[in-house]
């Protein structure tokens, strides 16, 4: 469970919720079921026209496992799983299988696998290693932007029903006692504009600028773990793997000495 990213939904709300009550006096007032189906129906529906029902489905899925159940990934982590790898298979472990099987990324597996299955030659073996890599990041950047088109219906829903809004209270204008009703009616209005707005920057905007970021992550995750591979693939000794991969971070985010000594030990 990513806890940070519930946190930050939390924070959200609370600053929308904390600005609700201590506006006015009646937080009634920002209660309107019919601002609230223009804008969250409406946003379903054109969602709905605009992407198959199915990738919209999908959509929730990738919401949950990447943003509320994604994991930060731990580079050192993964130089330490490459390290072991690279042992195993330069001596010939015969443990090599179980070791790949124990990994907890599913990226490390895959060109494990690929490069256990021994045939392909070098060339063809980081050309295969790329593509995934490259389709990964694709299919992961597709993700985000479609959160991130999704993200410009809301606040067109909500000037809808605004616009609604005012023509209804035109329509009254002249009517007795009508200029009493003027501005409870121009609040009702605005509050389908304030959802729209809300559910837009509050919600979905931020969803999909948290999956671009995490797609850039695995994306240099996955570069790290291909260069890994080709190096295990020359039966490189596991320091130089480590010292190779350590060059993709900061010097702050390097795996130390220490551990790479450890690791190997």
């Amino acid at each position: 469970m990513n806890l940070m990213s519930i946190i930050a939904f939390v924070m959200a709300f609370t600053v929308f919720g904390v600005g609700v009550f201590t506006s006015t006096n009646n937080p009634m007032a920002f209660i309107d079921y019919h601002a609230g189906l223009i804008v969250f129906g409406g946003t379903i529906a054109v969602t709905a026209i605009s992407f198959q029902f199915d990738k919209v489905l999908l959509m929730i899925h990738v919401f949950f496992t990447r943003v509320v159940r994604g994991q930060k990934i731990k580079f050192t982590e993964i130089i330490k799983q490459l390290m072991v790898l690279a042992e195993a298979y330069r001596t010939n472990d015969p443990n090599l299988k179980s070791l790949v099987d124990k990994t907890d990324d599913h990226f490390i597996k895959e060109t494990m696998g690929i490069l256990m299955d021994d045939f392909l030659d070098e060339k063809e073996l980081e050309h295969i290693l790329q593509l995934r890599a490259k389709t990964m990041n694709y299919r992961y950047m597709e993700d985000a932007k479609k959160f991130k088109a999704i993200g410009k219906f809301p606040p067109a829903m909500g000037l809808m029903g605004a616009v609604l809004g005012m023509i209804a209270l035109l329509q009254t204008l002249g009517q007795p006692g009508a200029e009493e009703n003027i501005g409870p009616a121009m609040a009702v209005a605005l509050v389908a504009t304030l959802y729209g707005i809300a559910l837009s920057n509050l919600i979905i905007l931020p969803i999909a600028e948290n999956l671009m970021d995490g797609a850039r992550e695995v994306q240099a995750k996955n570069l790290m773990v291909v260069e890994g591979i080709k190096l295990i693939s020359k039966k490189k000794n596991n320091i130089l793997v480590a010292e190779e991969l350590n060059s993709y971070l900061l010097p702050k985010e390097r795996l130390d000495r220490k551990n790479i000594e450890g690791a190997k030990a």
